[in-house]
Parts: structure tokens; C-alpha cells; sequence
């Protein structure tokens, strides 16, 4: 969902990392040394980033649909 700020094992900062790793590897460069050009040298960390999948959209989109329907309930019970 949205990346964690420090490195579940080591406690290291990384969220701060995040959107310029992700930027660099949608360009089309190496993970690996993406990693390595941002100083991120622990495998710990570097599984972190890795391995990490955004859904928030997802999440979003069935949030709205709730809304929407909550929303379509309450109307039709107002009448």
C-alpha cells in the first residue's frame, strides 16, 4: 500500500527513497543499481523497496464504490 518509512528490520530511512527508485525503474533502469546509486546497500532494505506493489488505487476504488453505495442506501431509505 504505501511504502514504510523505516526498514522493518534494521530501522533504516527509506520512505524517503521510494519515488525517485520508482521513477528510475519505470525509465527502464536496473533495480540493482538504482539501489546502489541511492546508497541503499542492505539486503534488508533493498527487499523493502522491492518488493513493495502499490495497490492504494485498488484499495481506493472499492472504498468509493462503498461510499457510493452507502450513499444509494441512505437515499433510499430517506424516502
Amino acid at each position: 500500500m504505501i511504502i514504510p518509512v523505516r526498514c522493518f528490520t534494521c530501522g533504516k530511512l527509506i520512505g524517503d527513497k521510494w519515488e525517485e527508485f520508482a521513477r528510475r525503474v519505470k525509465t527502464g533502469e536496473d533495480p540493482g543499481d538504482v539501489l546502489d546509486s541511492l546508497g541503499i546497500k542492505r539486503y534488508c532494505c533493498r527487499r523493502m523497496l522491492l518488493s513493495h506493489v502499490e495497490i492504494i488505487d485498488e484499495v481506493l476504488r472499492f472504498y468509493e464504490e462503498a461510499e457510493k453505495r452507502r450513499e444509494a442506501r441512505s437515499y433510499y431509505y430517506q424516502q
